[in-house]
């Protein structure tokens, strides 16, 4: 369904995006932010999905600074090149990517737009609702989050944890719901990446139900 663009960040770094379009007039956009496994088949998946729902959306390349085209599965040899790459990121470089989908996005649209994150892009959609300029934004199962738990949130978000979740403790999530008492929860019985479909943690029936409620979180803060 979708297609590779080129944005290009502040800084001038040239990033590639995955865009997929609704068939019609979007009601918003939408930045999908990756996992540490690149903007691979699951990320497109996702961003297929959401603009099968009526979405602008865009996934940016946020490993294309150090290497492009990462598109690595979860088993195996994939999942210790996944490892591998995660001390060579720099939140402050995904930050000006990340807006750089953002604009794009909106500009795009010509509507609100909001970012939904996995994993590593749980943690950015925690930030971006503190540092970028969306309009809403939606984790999951971020482990970084508790870490930017002081975050002076200015847009509505919601986020979705696994109780199982072998990666983040429920000192971290009671952390975050203690300074942002507003800010919804979600708790699931599964583990870490419930939401993916080729992981051995995907949990179908919390899957479905966090995407229902992102999807109406969404569609009233955005629409």
């Amino acid at each position: 369904m979708g297609e590779f663009v080129k944005l290009t960040a502040s800084d001038g770094h040239v990033l590639d995006a995955y865009v997929a379009k609704p068939a019609g007039e979007p009601i918003a956009g939408l930045v999908v932010v990756q996992e540490i496994f690149g903007v691979n088949t699951h990320i497109r998946a996702v961003a297929d999905g959401y603009a099968k729902d009526g979405f602008l959306v865009v996934a940016p390349a946020l490993f294309d600074r150090f290497e492009r085209g990462v598109d690595i599965g979860y088993e195996g040899a994939d999942m210790e090149k996944a490892m591998s790459l995660v001390p060579k990121l720099d939140i402050a470089a995904i930050e000006k990517d990340t807006a750089a989908a953002v604009a794009y996005a909106r500009e795009q649209s010509g509507k609100k737009t909001g970012i939904i994150g996995y994993c590593l892009g749980g943690s950015i959609a925690w930030l971006a609702a503190a540092k970028l300029p969306v309009d809403a934004a939606v984790g999951y199962y971020g482990g970084m989050i508790a870490q930017f738990a002081d975050a002076s949130l200015k847009v509505p978000i919601i986020l979705h944890f696994g109780r199982q979740d072998a990666h983040i403790s429920e000192a971290d999530r009671n952390k975050i719901a203690t300074a942002h008492p507003e800010v919804p929860i979600y708790l699931y019985d599964a583990g870490h990446g419930f939401n993916c479909d080729m992981r051995q943690a995907f949990d179908a029936a919390s899957a479905k139900l966090a995407r229902e409620r992102s999807l109406e979180f969404l569609k009233k803060n955005l629409a």
